[in-house]
């Protein structure tokens, strides 16, 4: 039960990392992003940095409890089967086509910053997988038609 809970409190790990990715989209802006002659090559740095850190914060995250919620809002979606179902499924169309992006731009591209972009979004992709499993679990735990009984006899 303790490692459990170590895992829990490294969950709060993920606003940290959410920091460093609020810094990276800010970073052009802070670096003299309209002065410089370089903007891509800044910008896309920048992108890549920020999905990196937002991949690894995501995953963080997914070492949450999922028997517990945090706010009342995340409660009713979660409770809710049709709800739930729907956040599900456009976790799994954001996971994987994040995902494919990331692998199609790294193996099509010979643009070396196009590449570590590619990388970037394969980061965060495997972090959005993460977080997929967190929210079925979370789902799984709270869905109010788990618990009905049944009269199958």
């Amino acid at each position: 039960m303790k490692i459990k809970l170590l895992f829990h409190y490294l969950s709060y790990l993920q606003y940290p990392l959410m920091i460093f990715v609020i810094f990276f989209a800010l970073e052009p802006y802070l670096n003299g992003f309209f002065d410089s002659e370089d903007k891509m090559n800044l910008a896309l740095d920048s992108i890549n940095n920020m999905l990196i850190f937002m991949g690894l914060g995501i995953s963080f995250s997914s070492l949450q409890d999922t028997t517990k919620t945090s706010l009342k809002f995340e409660k009713k979606i979660w409770e809710n089967p049709k709800k739930g179902i729907w956040i599900i499924a456009l976790i799994i169309l954001l996971s994987f086509s994040t995902l494919a992006f990331g692998v199609f731009g790294y193996f099509i591209t010979e643009n070396e910053q196009i590449k570590e972009v590619s990388f970037g979004a394969i980061v965060l992709g495997v972090g959005l997988i993460g977080f997929l499993k967190t929210g079925i679990e979370v789902f799984d735990n709270h869905r109010k038609d788990k618990n009905v009984p049944t009269n199958i006899s």
